[in-house]
């Protein structure tokens, strides 16, 4: 499937299997029971452990038993319009015929997707740099890496399809230096520490991630300790992998949950800040070009 294409969703839902259903495969009972998809799209939303039964996944070939719970998601996908240029605002640190660094702002979205077709970052640079249009994805054009909506900070961008092999290739390769900046409630006593905890989709909460120790994919952050203030701390993060979410999920794991995390953080906590206090800070890469060791930062907004 192509992963620049939007999706739609229809749920969450929450079946209780019935003693008349006793044995019925899963995919058939979901294409009954959710007659606006074909059975061949239910069967990929249980592959890609968007239908849970009892909390994990399973085949589409599951046999059901009178008590059974299934919850889940189904996500269709259609093709995205071709994003157009706007008028964005944001701040350019760096730029020439390789690469772009930007220091993006909070609020805005990288790219267009479900839920926000324009009025991102990547519509902004097709204002800015009309020549982007042609760079790797054309409904992302130049996008290597993301940031949350609500996380400011470094990101590069692609100028050249050269450069976007070599970027994309060097992230994946966890070739990458990304340190982070986050105010968390409460105190840390600790000076630093390292989390490794894999993480995946909540099994209730579709828009959720979550700490998932059978289902979920590797990930590390490491933290250490910058400043302390009364019940707050500010910490700096390396992350060694790039999963969705990664640093929220695990600081609230930790018990410190990122101040104004709306999806991770304690309800009480929102009105004191106006979104997540979390900082995309420094980025540490190879010039695609040179091979030169580049070193970019954004300052706090």
């Amino acid at each position: 499937m192509n992963n620049s294409w939007f999706s739609s969703a229809e749920g969450p839902f929450s079946y209780t299997v019935e003693e008349s259903f006793h044995d019925l495969r899963l995919d058939q009972f979901l294409a009954l029971s959710l007659d606006q998809f074909s059975r061949s799209q239910v069967t990929e939303s249980i592959k890609s452990g968007e239908i849970l039964v009892n909390g994990v996944t399973v085949k589409p070939g599951y046999r059901l038993k009178p008590g059974d719970v299934i919850d889940g998601i189904i996500e269709i996908y259609s093709e995205p319009m071709i994003p157009r240029p706007q008028d964005i605002a944001f701040e350019v640190l760096e730029e020439n015929p390789d690469y772009l660094i930007v220091n993006k702002p909070p609020g805005l979205v990288v790219h267009p997707g479900s839920g926000n077709v324009d009025r991102t970052l990547v519509n902004g640079l097709l204002f800015r740099f009309g020549s982007f249009k042609e760079v790797g994805d054309v409904f992302r054009p130049g996008i290597v890496h993301r940031l949350d909506k609500d996380t400011s900070g470094v990101m590069v961008v692609a100028r050249s399809s050269a450069a976007h092999v070599n970027l994309v290739h060097q992230f994946k390769n966890r070739q990458v230096q990304k340190t982070y900046l986050a105010l968390v409630i409460g105190e840390i006593t600790e000076e630093h520490g390292r989390i490794v905890a894999p993480i995946g989709r909540h099994p209730v909460h579709r828009q959720k991630m979550a700490v998932r120790e059978h289902n979920g994919r590797y990930a590390a952050s490491n933290w250490r300790c910058s400043t302390r203030f009364a019940h707050h701390t500010l910490l700096e993060l390396h992350i060694e992998t790039g999963r969705t979410h990664q640093i929220r999920v695990h600081l609230a794991h930790l018990g410190f949950p990122v101040a104004g995390d709306k999806l991770y953080g304690p309800s009480k906590d929102h009105a004191m800040f106006p979104r997540q206090m979390l900082h995309a800070w420094k980025l540490g890469f190879t010039h695609p070009g040179t091979g030169i060791r580049i070193d970019a930062q954004a300052d706090l907004p």
